[in-house]
């Protein structure tokens, strides 16, 4: 097995090659002036090996799926003989089914595309809708990275007697799976988003905060409007302290001050997505899946 860091991803594949003790292909890349990607492998072939790719597709997702497209592509002209995409954040993912009609179903226009460049296999983690990657010819497995995030809570002891929340009643098994590491209780936020706007606005629903911490867990926080609203929310409830935890940190604009004003006492995220949040690695987690 050889692993591949892609550019989005560097690090995060450099881990993973550790703990899985393969060899690193290194990539070179660059961007030329009219924006297009340029990639080439620091190796003369790839002939009867296994290919992992490792590239997150977050923000500037486009230039980073092309980036992988290009990778796998390369490594099914190299020989490889099998390859694996390792994407860590995928983008596109969240276009799930069509809310409307005559919407693109972009999920599957992605996979059919990594297919095409020669993917075999993909490992993804906590993906908006596990259960549409399923339906897709390509295996797709989907690591949680909630226990990861437990973890890192109760290893450095930031909260007591923790309430974990989810946002919204369909994500109730995230706040489970955290509760599985803190085991202190769990409960949901009660959304409701609009289908046109996409926008989210909380329902009144109380819940078991007052004098006690709470982690509001997620899989992505974007914008950051709805997390801030939870997590005001759960302060008005009488919250001892709040903390903001998601496994995709892509935080566009100004979402985590805007998280930060409105009351959490920090906000923790994964490497899916490298950002100043990404406290802990999903490494360990993507190895064992290889190995």
């Amino acid at each position: 097995m050889k692993i591949i860091p892609g550019p989005a991803s560097k690090e995060l594949g450099e881990r993973i090659a550790e703990l899985t003790r393969a060899e690193v292909v290194p990539v070179h890349f660059k961007t030329f002036p009219d924006g297009e990607s340029y990639i080439r492998f620091e190796a003369e072939s790839l002939l009867n090996e296994d290919a992992v790719i490792v590239q997150t597709t977050s923000p500037p997702q486009d230039e980073r799926l092309v980036q992988l497209l290009l990778m796998a592509d390369n490594a099914q002209d190299m020989k490889a003989k099998s390859i694996t995409a390792v994407v860590p954040y995928f983008a596109y993912s969240r276009q799930d089914k069509r809310f409307l009609p005559g919407e693109a179903l972009s999920v599957k226009t992605v996979v059919k595309m990594l297919e095409n460049c020669g993917v075999s296999r993909m490992i993804t983690v906590n993906a908006h809708n596990p259960a549409v990657l399923k339906m897709l010819k390509t295996p797709i497995e989907d690591l949680s990275a909630i226990p990861l995030l437990a973890e890192y809570f109760k290893e450095k002891g930031l909260v007591r007697n923790p309430l974990s929340l989810s946002l919204g009643k369909k994500a109730v098994s995230v706040a489970m799976e955290a509760d599985g590491v803190l085991k202190s209780g769990y409960d949901y936020i009660s959304t409701k988003r609009d289908v046109r706007t996409g926008n989210v606005t909380l329902e009144d629903k109380k819940l078991p905060v007052k004098k006690r911490d709470v982690i509001v867990f997620d899989d992505i926080i974007s914008s950051g409007g709805t997390m801030a609203k939870a997590v005001k929310a759960v302060k008005d409830q009488g919250a001892t302290k709040v903390y903001a935890a998601c496994v995709h940190p892509l935080l566009t604009r100004d979402s985590q001050e805007k998280i930060l004003e409105n009351g959490a006492e920090e906000i923790i995220g994964t490497d899916c997505v490298q950002s100043p949040v990404s406290k802990v690695s999903v490494a360990p987690l993507i190895a064992k899946a290889l190995i």
